[in-house]
C-alpha cells in the first residue's frame, strides 16, 4: 500500500498547528485568531481523513475541496497572526510554506478529481 502523502503531511502540520494554538495563548495571550487558526488547520486533515472513505467520487471531490478552503483560511490567518506581530517573523517562515504546500496538493488533488 503506498503512503498517502497528504493524509500524513496535513496530520503532521495539524500538529504544529495546535503546538502554535498553544503557544499562542499561553505566551501572547491571543485567543481570537489563533483559535480561528487551529479550527481551520485542524479542519483539513479532518475531512482529508472523511474524504478517504468517500461514498463515492461526488463526495471525494466534496471532501476535499473542504479541506482546500480550510487550507486557504489557514494561510490567511497566518498571514494576519504575521502581520499583527502575534506571529514572529521566524515562525511565519517556517509555517508559511507548509500552508502554501498544503494548498498546492490539495488544489492538484481536486482538478485531478475532477477530470
Amino acid at each position: 500500500m503506498k503512503p498517502n502523502i497528504i493524509k500524513e503531511k496535513s496530520f503532521v502540520f495539524a500538529v504544529e498547528i495546535v503546538n502554535m494554538f498553544k503557544e499562542l495563548v499561553a505566551e501572547k495571550k491571543e485567543y481570537v485568531m489563533s483559535r480561528q487558526l487551529l479550527k481551520s488547520g485542524t479542519s483539513i486533515g479532518a475531512n482529508v481523513r472523511e474524504a478517504e472513505f468517500a461514498q463515492s467520487k461526488s463526495d471525494f471531490i466534496s471532501k476535499m475541496s473542504i479541506s482546500l478552503k480550510e487550507a486557504n483560511e489557514t494561510d490567511y490567518w497566518l498571514d494576519l497572526l504575521h502581520a499583527t506581530v502575534f506571529l514572529e517573523t521566524e515562525k511565519f517562515k517556517k509555517y508559511k510554506p507548509k500552508s502554501q504546500e498544503m494548498l498546492r496538493l490539495l488544489v492538484s488533488i481536486v482538478k485531478t478529481s475532477k477530470q
